[in-house]
This record gives C-alpha cells, sequence and structure tokens, in this order.
C-alpha cells in the first residue's frame, strides 16, 4: 500500500483535492507493482514552508512504499508530481520537495508485512 502526503502551503478545494487524487492514483502505477487500489492519499493544506529562512509558496510530498522500486521508477514518478504540482496549483519545480521511503514492513489489515 503506497502512501502519499502531500502538504501545501495553499489551500485546495475540495474539487481540487479530489483531481490531485485521482492524478495521483493513476501516477502511482509508473512504479511497478503499484496501483490506486492500494494508494492512501493524505492532503495537509494551509501550511507554512520556509525554506532557506524564507517563506515559499510550495510543496512537500512524502511517499512511502512497501519494499524498494527501481530508481528509473521513482524518478518519472517524481518527475510527474512536480508537473502536476505545477499545471494544477502552479507551483514551480523549484519549490516542491519530494522524499520516498522504502519500508521493509508495512502494518496493514490487522497484520505486519
Amino acid at each position: 500500500m503506497p502512501y502519499i502526503a502531500v502538504n501545501t502551503v495553499q489551500k485546495l478545494s475540495p474539487a481540487i483535492k479530489e483531481k490531485l487524487k485521482a492524478e495521483l492514483g493513476r501516477l502511482i502505477a509508473i512504479i511497478p507493482t503499484k496501483d490506486e487500489k492500494g494508494l492512501m492519499v493524505d492532503f495537509s493544506d494551509s501550511h507554512t514552508i520556509y525554506k532557506a529562512g524564507k517563506e515559499v509558496d510550495g510543496a512537500f510530498i512524502d511517499l512511502r512504499l512497501y519494499n524498494k522500486s527501481e530508481l528509473e521508477f521513482k524518478k518519472k514518478f517524481t518527475q510527474e508530481v512536480f508537473k502536476l504540482l505545477q499545471n494544477e496549483l502552479g507551483i514551480k519545480p523549484e519549490a516542491v520537495y519530494l522524499n520516498i521511503a522504502e519500508l521493509e514492513t508495512w502494518g496493514g489489515g490487522g497484520d505486519l508485512h
């Protein structure tokens, strides 16, 4: 089950959350064995984000994956997420940060995998 947390300074309407959720569901399939059926998306909007001590109009994306994935797929996913945020929110790629955590264990469905 992949997990994507989207933290942004912008206030997101329900319609834009739905659009971003759908697009992230489509984009997660870039990574083999991942798909929208297992995807959890978490939006945290209206945040204050600072970089180099200055407030920025930006976003931080946290992607968590169960097990490791190939670098080429993670790179493509990252590039597409940057494009998505620029197209939908007007946030320039240089103001977006994304980390990917690949975890060996994952709890879900009442068990640890």
